[in-house]
Parts: C-alpha cells; sequence; structure tokens
C-alpha cells in the first residue's frame, strides 16, 4: 500500500511478490452497507477506463477487471463493510449510488490486474483525497496480492483509510527507534490484532487504532477521530441506559433474536426480557463475521446479565474468543442484557467495534430437579484437577465432563458413574481449556454447569503477580523472549528469559497497563500487567 504526496498530499505503499493468474467473473452482485448514508465508498472489480484525474500523469489508464469471483466479492465487501460500519458511510458495489453521492464525500476504490503502470504495490492511494471533489480513486492490485480474500480486504480499507486523512500506524521500541512502518500487530488465534493502518493480512482481529504513525513514537494518530472529522458516527441504535424506555426482547417460540451495532469506544446497548418461569437461558452473542472462529470480526464482546434490580449476576467475556455464551439457569421475572465492545491480551480497548447478533433460547422446566451444580477446577503441575458439586432432588443417570478450546465447541473427556465427583487428567492439547459438566437425571432432564477456565502453566511464561510495582517476576519452563508493550502498542524494553525465574525491572515505566509477549520462536503468548 502506498499513500502519495504531492502539494497536498502524500501516498504508501505496500511491495508484495508477484503472482499472476486468472479467475471467472460474471456480473457483479450489488451491496449496500448504509444506503441512507452521504458518504460513499465504491469497490468497483470491473475495471476502469480512467482520465482526468491525478494518477494520470502517465496520460489515461486501461485497467483490467479484478478477476475475483463473486463469491470473493461478497466477502471482500462484507469485510470492508464491516471495517467502516461504525461509521456514516455507504460501501457499496453499485456504481449508481457513487454518482449520486455527494462530489465533496465519495471515493471509488478500483480492483484490478493492471499494476505495471505503477509497480509492485498491493495498493496506493492520494492521502485526504475522499474530499478532493474530482473523483480520484485509490487502487487495490488484485494480482499482486495473489488473489488472497482477505489481503485484498485488508488493502482495500487501509488505502480508504489514507484517502480519509490516516498515515500508517508503526512500531517503535523502547529508545523511539522505528521498529517497523507497518505495525504488524501481535498474537494468534481469533484474538490475534494487528492496526487496519498498519498490516492486517496475518491476524484475524484488525482494527483501527491510537498509536504512533511514522513521524515519531510520540506522534500519536487517533484513527476513529480523525475518521469520524470527515464522516460522523452512525446514531447509536440502542441506549446504554435502564430505563422505560428500554427495548423489551418477547420470547417467541421460546426463542428471541437481536442485532445491534456498537458504534463507539463508550458505546453501551441495553435490553430487557422476562423469564416466563424458571428454566434454562442459553444466549449465543456473536459479532459479525464471515466465517468460523470470528473470521473478519470487528468486535470483542463483552457481555452482562442483570437482574431486574439492576445489579450484575455475570459477565460474560472469554478470555480467548470474540463470542460470548450465557447458559444458566434462572427464575421468572425481569432481567436486562448489556452489550459492549471489549479489549484482550493482544488488542487494546479502542476500537473493539461493530456488529453483532444476540440469539437467545428458552427451555422450560416443568420439574427442578437441581439446586446446586458447581464444577471447579486447576492446573497441578500438568495435569487439569476437576471437581464438581450435584445438589438435586431427582437421582443423577449419567455425567459428562467437556472441554472446548474455544468455549464454543465442547467435545466429551469422559462420562462418568452416577457418584462420581472427580477427575483428574493430563490432557493431550496445550493451551487454555474451558470445561462444563453435563448432568443427566431420571426424569430426563438435563442440565449443564458454569464453564469454567483451566491454563496451560506448564509450557509458557507466568507471571508471580499481575499487579506489580519495581519488577515483574516471571516463572518460565525454558527459554523465551519477551517484549512489554504499552496499550498503544509502542514497545517499552525487551529481552530474554531463561528457564525458572526471572525478574524484569519495571522501575522506569509509568503507572497504568501493560502488555508482556513471550515468544520462543514457534509459539507466543501475552499477558496483561498494571504497574502501580
Amino acid at each position: 500500500m502506498k499513500t502519495i504526496s504531492k502539494s497536498k498530499t502524500r501516498f504508501v505503499h505496500s511491495v508484495l511478490g508477484l503472482l499472476l493468474s486468472v479467475c471467472s467473473y460474471s456480473q457483479i452482485p450489488i451491496y449496500n452497507s448504509y444506503p441512507s448514508a452521504p458518504a460513499t465508498v465504491y469497490l468497483d472489480f470491473d475495471g476502469q477506463y480512467l482520465e482526468g484525474t491525478s494518477w494520470n500523469y502517465v496520460g489515461p489508464l486501461s485497467l483490467g477487471p479484478s478477476n475475483m469471483t463473486n463469491e470473493q466479492i461478497t466477502e471482500i465487501f462484507n469485510r470492508v463493510a464491516e471495517d467502516y460500519r461504525p461509521f456514516k458511510i455507504n460501501v457499496t458495489t453499485d456504481s449508481t449510488k457513487y454518482w449520486s453521492a455527494p462530489l465533496l464525500k465519495r471515493m471509488r476504490v478500483i480492483f484490478t490486474v493492471t499494476s505495471s503502470w505503477y509497480g509492485a504495490a498491493g495498493g496506493v492511494s492520494y492521502i485526504n483525497s475522499f474530499t478532493w471533489g474530482d473523483n480520484t480513486p485509490c487502487f487495490v492490485f488484485t494480482a499482486l496480492l495473489n488473489y488472497r480474500t482477505k489481503y485484498i480486504a485488508e488493502a482495500a480499507s487501509h488505502e480508504i483509510g489514507h484517502t480519509l486523512g490516516l498515515n500508517h500506524q508503526s512500531s517503535y521500541d523502547n529508545n523511539c527507534s522505528m521498529t517497523a512502518e507497518y505495525n504488524q500487530g501481535i498474537g494468534s488465534g481469533e484474538i490475534a490484532w494487528a492496526p487496519i493502518m498498519g498490516v492486517g493480512y496475518y491476524r484475524n482481529l484488525t482494527l483501527w487504532h491510537y498509536g504512533s504513525n511514522p513521524w515519531g513514537c510520540s506522534n500519536y494518530q487517533d484513527d476513529l477521530s480523525i475518521i469520524t472529522s470527515n464522516i460522523g458516527y452512525r446514531d447509536d441504535d440502542y441506549s446504554g441506559t435502564i430505563n422505560g424506555n428500554t427495548p423489551q426482547s418477547n420470547f417467541v417460540n421460546n426463542r428471541f433474536t437481536i442485532n445491534g451495532i456498537i458504534e463507539t469506544v463508550n458505546d453501551k446497548d441495553v435490553f430487557k426480557f422476562t423469564m416466563p418461569a424458571k428454566g434454562l437461558f442459553h444466549l449465543d452473542a456473536n459479532p459479525y463475521s464471515v466465517g468460523s472462529g470470528d473470521n473478519g470480526s470487528n468486535l470483542d464482546i463483552k457481555l452482562e446479565l442483570l437482574g431486574g434490580n439492576k445489579n450484575v449476576l455475570n459477565t460474560y467475556n472469554p478470555e480467548f474468543s470474540l463470542s460470548a455464551t450465557i447458559d444458566t439457569m434462572l427464575n421468572a421475572g425481569t432481567y436486562y442484557l448489556r452489550v459492549q465492545g471489549s479489549g484482550n491480551i493482544y488488542a487494546p480497548n479502542y476500537a473493539s467495534l461493530g456488529s453483532y447478533t444476540l440469539s437467545a433460547a428458552y427451555l422450560p422446566s416443568t420439574v427442578l430437579p437441581l439446586h446446586r451444580l458447581q464444577l471447579s477446577g486447576d492446573n497441578d503441575k500438568g495435569k487439569h484437577r476437576l471437581s464438581w458439586i450435584i445438589e438435586a432432588d431427582e437421582k443423577v443417570a449419567q455425567q459428562t465432563l467437556e472441554v472446548s478450546a474455544d468455549a464454543k465447541t465442547f467435545y466429551p473427556v469422559g462420562v462418568f458413574n452416577t457418584t462420581e465427583r472427580s477427575y483428574t487428567y493430563v490432557p493431550g492439547n496445550r493451551g487454555t481449556l474451558y470445561y462444563r459438566l453435563n448432568v443427566s437425571f431420571d426424569n430426563n432432564k438435563e442440565y449443564y454447569s458454569n464453564i469454567i477456565t483451566i491454563k496451560d502453566i506448564t509450557s509458557r511464561p507466568t507471571l508471580r503477580n499481575t499487579t506489580v510495582h519495581h519488577s515483574i517476576e516471571v516463572n518460565t519452563p525454558s527459554k523465551f523472549s519477551y517484549t512489554v508493550v504499552d496499550y498503544s502498542g509502542r514497545t517499552i524494553t525487551k529481552g530474554n528469559l531463561v528457564q525458572g525465574l526471572n525478574s524484569i525491572s519495571t522501575d522506569n515505566l509509568s503507572n497504568g497497563m501493560y502488555v508482556i509477549q513471550f515468544s520462543n520462536g514457534q509459539e507466543q503468548y501475552a499477558e496483561k500487567f498494571m504497574k502501580q
């Protein structure tokens, strides 16, 4: 990606290898993300003859189509639309929407295989060109990105960001020396994070960022502030205040569904529902995604369940998942749900924004044999020790312990006789695991316990304390490198750990929240800590 600088602009590019291939394409499907918004971004996939713009210093350009399939175009649209979901902007594949938009509030993104006129870059744009009013487009070169759908979508959102006035998000070390013009982010799995204005090709959760730009480690760029100075935030769809106007969600055939958007950093959406009788309440809170594993999501959901007295009963925010699930017994009465965005061990709590769906189900119980079902567990030198309590009027017919790596899809660990109340084993998978217990009774009713988390403390470094004063004490089973970064993504210090107990001075850190990242060349972990 490249941002061009002339008397009033700059350009930026990414140099990538050239690999040509041919994909079939047909009539472009028509999509709009926010048809009533005045600001418009047109995703142009079918080629263009371009003249009379700032790009035509070499004469007219005959630009071939993107050679993307309609399935790829749909995914690219959905990814880009979600990146811009919080704002008053319509992402569209309809050229008529572009031409009818205000002259100073529109941008065309040309996806093309034709790149020889410019060079080996994944995309290119003029900074601030969104408001020029002369139809100067930006470009994404599909062949140079190997027709990879995610790469092309990331490049498009990045180049649009430049046209709205954004520079790159960069990385610096503790001496304020730039380590990368493009901040590559950190982490693995679905919560792995990178800035959109860095390089988001290799991380799932790519977000707008408040961090250092290429002009110095102390030059912080507030992406959201710059974008909204041009186009503004969407209007809030739901209030975060519990009052007489809080929307009521009613069960229909024992189910209800809610769709919403977290538009701003401080946005919270609150909903009211009524349990008609005591029963099992199950709710899946999922951010918008283009595939399994919350692929392409922009929102890490934090979900709270509140009672009728407005007190928080429980908070659901899995450490390694962007989704959240409630699965609990509730008495008859009024309850509230509160949804908001959240950071995680990799992503700062700055721009966890986007759309979500709440899918709820109520399972009534005419006979309620269960008084208490509580699961607990810990990690004892690599052995996972689990125990549980069952208090019920009816007899236990079967109990199954289940495990999950993502807190969403569970698999049986073992089926136990009706009197067992504990189990210890060494799991075959490393990493954090989630457990729940499924219990069936002799009246054919079944229930799930609470979900617990057991971290793998034998294969990765661990902090002795997460609140520190003069030093961080780290226990590690083997050699690791470490990097301490602040919540803007700036590197503060780095070094190497030896096997055993290590002490890292924090005297040079200001009070606040930090992330320490560990790597052994094959795996990467991160932990939060607070300096006081």
